[in-house]
């Protein structure tokens, strides 16, 4: 029994059925939790944004309330017949039972626009009650920090905080100042604010949150939390845990008055959404596995149809003759039979493959060192030091350096370090210079010539004998051909934004046909080799190069124009190539 229930578990398709419902029931928990957490997070997330729009509202809210009795307050301190009974009591007058009953008439009829204003005081420059009627002095009504904060703010209403004489009132305080005497200080005007104005007991409907208003001296202005306020006080936007029942703050304070409003809300409406989301989460869940299983059972079956007749007739072809298997990693009797094939087969494969990497990397390294084998010139440099030392005892200068000059492009042409055919770009702009001295003497004032390289590129390290038979080629096929004088410019441009060098090689020689060019660019893409007029050193031998230094996407690119020049052109890596 035991065996049987094994063998059958051994069949490739119940395997694979296996195989797709643990994946699926994996993927679906996996994707499930990752789903759930995203959403809720979402769901935490828009609450939470609410939340702070709702703060938002209500600040912008606060700041409309405060401007009102600001610009209410303004209007009553700068009108004329105010500033100009102020102005008289600065004289020393002292103004009748009418005109103070006209000055609250004033006030009066301000105070109607604002069912937030209960009332306004007036007072002299010297504290004295101009209205309402009555003995007490201002600094006997405020305590005297808040006069000199009112002086300070120069005009500006300042907010005092609860009324200490009316705990059911709010006190603000602005003193007068007089626009017909240069805005100097005239008297003040204290404003009395129900407490009812600042209320926001219908910003949450039928959502149990609070809502807590602190003035920038952290007093309470408005609260329907019944908590302990010093713990929020101190709390920035954060959780926090108060009867058994956590709850969300946020936090926003009024740039324009300094009120800080704290708003206070049960975490479990932020998340009312999350319980709803989880049951359809987990039918979803149910209903796909069972889709997937019943998917899975046909897709396993499809699969193992076609095995099992291949293994019928790999079968077939052995005879009939059944010979034991070396043992195998996997268990699965279709897969046995298809790995003994697959394993030969696949070794013959990588034997071959090797065969054939062996032969190319034999082939590239054979090339490379033929194409060396045609630049490196074998020069005995011995008998040019010995004849550079003769001409210099016999004080043949320019002849002795044209020898040394020799010497050294011979030595830098056929010696190596540590078998390394890299150098510097410093090092082949000095071989080009030392072979343009050596040019120079033959063509004599026929010939001139420049390099511009960047300084910092001359640490560049390039293949040795890469830019100088471009240069040959410009002297003795652009410069050579013409009669007058020409001139050649080598220059190293760097493109810091690929990382990159181009270097030009361009002449003002006799140029090249159509034709012809059309030829030399034909053949570099065949990638033969090939010389201008059968001398100098072959274009194509160098292009060559270059494919296998730096791959095989890099080109010698060529423009010429006949009777103007030609120039000869290759871009390179900073970072170097293939060594």
């Amino acid at each position: 029994m035991v065996e049987r229930i094994r063998s059958r578990f051994h069949t490739l398709r119940n395997q694979i059925l296996i195989m797709f419902v643990a994946a699926m029931v994996i993927v679906l928990w996996f994707v499930g939790g990752i789903t759930f957490h995203l959403m809720s997070t979402l769901l935490k997330n828009n609450a939470e944004r609410q939340i702070e729009q709702t703060a938002v509202h209500a600040n912008g809210r606060l700041e409309v309330l405060y401007q009102q009795i600001d610009s209410l307050s303004s209007q009553v301190a700068t009108n004329m017949y105010v500033q100009q009974m102020l102005l008289k009591t600065r004289g020393g007058y002292s103004p009748s039972f009418k005109e103070k009953q006209d000055l609250m008439y004033i006030a009066n009829s301000f105070q109607a626009y604002s069912n937030g204003i209960h009332s306004f005081e007036l007072y002299t420059n010297d504290y004295e009650r101009l209205f309402p009627l009555g003995e007490e002095d201002l600094d006997e009504r405020i305590n005297k920090t808040w006069i000199q904060n009112a002086e300070r703010a120069k005009g500006q209403m300042v907010w005092i905080g609860r009324d200490p004489k009316a705990p059911g009132y709010f006190l603000a305080l602005r003193q007068v100042r007089l626009m017909d005497r240069w805005f100097s200080p005239g008297g003040y005007l204290v404003i009395r604010i129900n407490k009812d104005y600042f209320q926001f007991d219908d910003y949450f409907g039928d959502k149990k949150g609070y809502i807590i208003l602190t003035d920038m001296n952290g007093m309470p202005m408005f609260s329907n939390y019944h908590g302990d306020l010093q713990q929020i006080a101190h709390q920035e936007r954060s959780i926090i845990r108060s009867q058994r029942q956590e709850y969300l703050i946020v936090k926003k304070v009024s740039p324009l008055t300094g009120w800080t409003l704290t708003i206070i809300t049960p975490v479990k409406f932020l998340t009312e959404g999350v319980s709803v989301l989880k049951n359809v989460l987990f039918l979803s869940g149910t209903i796909g596995f069972f889709i997937f299983l019943i998917l899975s059972f046909s897709l396993s079956t499809m699969i193992t149809q076609p095995i099992h007749r291949l293994t019928r007739a790999m079968q077939r072809g052995k005879n009939g003759e059944f010979t034991e298997s070396p043992p195998i990693s996997s268990s699965t009797v279709e897969i046995y039979q298809l790995n003994e094939t697959y394993n030969a087969l696949v070794g013959y494969i990588k034997h071959l493959i090797q065969v054939v990497y062996e032969k190319e990397l034999v082939r590239s390294r054979a090339e490379l060192k033929a194409l060396q084998a045609q630049i490196n010139p074998h020069f005995l440099f011995n008998t040019l030091d010995a004849l550079y030392w003769s001409l210099v005892e016999k004080g043949e200068e320019e002849l002795s350096q044209f020898v040394l000059n020799m010497s050294k492009l011979f030595r830098y042409t056929i010696s190596t370090t540590n078998n390394d055919e890299w150098v510097t770009l410093q090092e082949e702009i000095d071989h080009i210079r030392r072979y343009m001295e050596i040019m120079k003497l033959r063509w004599g004032d026929r010939l001139f010539w420049n390099i511009v390289v960047p300084s910092y590129c001359l640490h560049v390290r390039i293949p040795k004998l890469l830019i100088q038979p471009l240069v040959e080629n410009a002297v003795l096929h652009g410069i050579g051909n013409k009669k007058e004088q020409g001139s050649i410019l080598i220059t190293v441009v760097e493109d810091a934004s690929r990382s990159e060098l181009t270097v030009n090689v361009m002449d003002d020689g006799a140029g090249i046909d159509e034709e012809t060019l059309k030829e030399i660019r034909q053949l570099l893409s065949q990638k033969q080799v090939v010389t201008l007029k059968g001398e100098g050193m072959a274009l194509v031998n160098v292009n060559r190069r270059l494919q296998l230094y730096y791959g095989e996407d890099r080109n010698i690119v060529i423009t010429s124009e006949q009777g103007k020049g030609t120039c000869v052109s290759f871009t390179i890596p900073k970072s170097g190539g293939i060594r």
